[in-house]
């Protein structure tokens, strides 16, 4: 990795430590955001300008002169001089960013420009987020280090992604909620990997947050770049990747973490999922895979679990139905879960379990250790499913390290190898076993991970096993007593 951008990225979060107006890492990346993505887009336009020129034709920039890059950031001479009776810096510089970058670019959602466009775009970003910075010395200092970032050649644009992705990773180690913000890598891979999305197909997030999944399959697609046609890589463009977040921080990270993987303009929208009555969705609102992470543990609003069938206030499970439902017929999915999905007791959970098996094709769960995530003491499971089969059988992985995980022992690609190979052909081993619906209590349709090859293993008991064996202590310990006050 070049030591310039390395030098670069972290110049510019050592400024944003000194600013009052920055205090964390989720502001250091969401305002590092929009500057490079000003920064970006100076390149991109002079780049479309000068092909356009080789070609005898003229370009029509989207931002104009007085809003480029080289006009109020860092305006410079023929030699590549700054020019200094040119440069706002201090107050001045803090003033020209809130009172007119930032109306102007705004105003850029309102021109009637299409939602899948650039233009819409950069408007949907400065509309939703502010400038924090507040000393204009300090900005001043930042631009010169954003200014040394390239964008025109893809080695620039891979190394500068690599960058990103670590600051999003860095964002979700300090995050309250670690997961909301980045789900691991290797994870995503294996989950892609298992999936296969191919070219021509839609890839849809509903709960995109940084987008490491819509960014990993669009690398997992572009692998072999050369034996794709011209209206390949356009497909994969412009209709490829779709994504939904409600959340300005990640909305605007997933986007800028899209573009820097090499998507130029994100058909990401800022919106609520949930919000969306399911009973509305149509065919043209179907995708051929949903890969995600939902937000699990929160408590929805009663109106919005109006939208769905099975009424619940965990938002993981209104989140799973939306997804069984925005699937289109054969479709793939691989979505990560809490493993007390499985075996939770409550009506929404085995309604819900019920609806799963008979609407689709269950077919792998993969059961995670805890540390997987930042967030300490989560356990989650991988549910793989296809729509439009019922489930006959179910194989299950259960995921070892064979050590401890957490920030200094991260998930990495070889942990999952062999959850990938043995994926493909569903053999049983130590860490893997086929459970046959028929098996299944059609009571409450558990899906407990119960490792049969683990013998010395004790078997995980279900909620409901546990309250029993509480009232059987609980009458024992009364019959004890009882017999203590009669000897009395």
């Amino acid at each position: 990795m070049s030591k310039q951008f390395e030098n670069a990225f972290t110049n510019i979060d050592n400024a944003l430590w000194k600013d009052e107006g920055t205090t964390s890492e989720l502001d250091y990346i969401q305002q590092s955001s929009w500057i490079i993505f000003l920064r970006y887009l100076d390149d991109l336009e002079n780049s479309n300008a000068s092909e356009a020129l080789l070609k005898g034709k003229s370009y029509n920039f989207l931002i104009d002169e007085e809003h480029r890059w080289s006009s109020w950031a860092m305006p410079k001479n023929q030699d590549g001089d700054l020019e200094i009776n040119l440069v706002k810096t201090g107050a001045d510089l803090i003033d020209f960013v809130n009172d007119n970058l930032y109306p102007y670019l705004a105003n850029f959602k309102d021109n009637g420009s299409d939602a899948k466009s650039l233009e819409y775009k950069i408007g949907t970003i400065f509309s939703i987020i502010n400038n924090q910075v507040e000393d204009g010395y300090i900005l001043r200092d930042i631009l010169k280090e954003v200014d040394k970032l390239k964008f025109q050649l893809s080695d620039d644009k891979y190394e500068m992604s690599s960058l990103y992705e670590d600051k999003i990773k860095r964002m979700g180690n300090a995050g309250r909620n670690g997961g909301e913000y980045y789900t691991p890598r290797a994870l995503i891979r294996a989950m892609i990997e298992v999936i296969n999305p191919q070219v021509g197909e839609t890839v849809y997030d509903p709960a995109v947050g940084s987008a490491g999944f819509l960014c990993e399959c669009f690398d997992y697609m572009m692998r072999n770049r050369e034996s794709l046609s011209t209206t390949d890589l356009q497909t994969i463009q412009e209709d490829t990747f779709f994504g939904k977040e409600k959340n300005k921080l990640p909305f605007i990270v997933g986007t800028m973490n899209m573009i820097l993987h090499g998507i130029n303009a994100p058909n990401i929208i800022r919106t609520n999922t949930l919000n969306e009555n399911l009973r509305d969705v149509q065919e043209k609102d179907r995708y051929n895979v949903i890969l995600a992470n939902p937000p699990f543990g929160g408590k929805e609003r009663i109106e919005v679990q109006q939208n769905f069938d099975i009424k619940s206030s965990e938002t993981a499970f209104l989140f799973l139905q939306h997804f069984i439902k925005t699937l289109k017929a054969g479709g793939r999915s691989a979505i990560v879960i809490k493993n007390t999905f499985l075996s939770n007791t409550d009506n929404a959970a085995i309604a819900l379990r019920k609806e799963l098996l008979e609407t689709c094709n269950l077919h792998t769960i993969l059961d995670m250790p805890g540390g997987t995530f930042t967030t300490a003491g989560v356990k989650t499971v991988v549910l793989f499913f296809k729509r439009g089969e019922p489930t006959k059988k179910i194989w299950y992985y259960k995921f070892d390290p064979g050590r401890n995980m957490g920030k200094t022992n991260p998930l990495n690609d070889k942990d999952l190898a062999e959850f990938i190979n043995l994926q493909k052909t569903k053999d049983e081993s130590e860490k893997s076993w086929t459970v046959n619906i028929a098996d299944i209590n059609e009571t409450d349709f558990d899906l407990s991970v119960k490792n049969p090859n683990t013998p010395d293993e004790a078997p995980m008991r279900s909620p409901q096993e546990i309250f029993n064996e509480m009232e059987r202590l609980d009458l024992e310990t009364k019959e004890i007593l009882g017999n203590i006050k009669e000897l009395l």
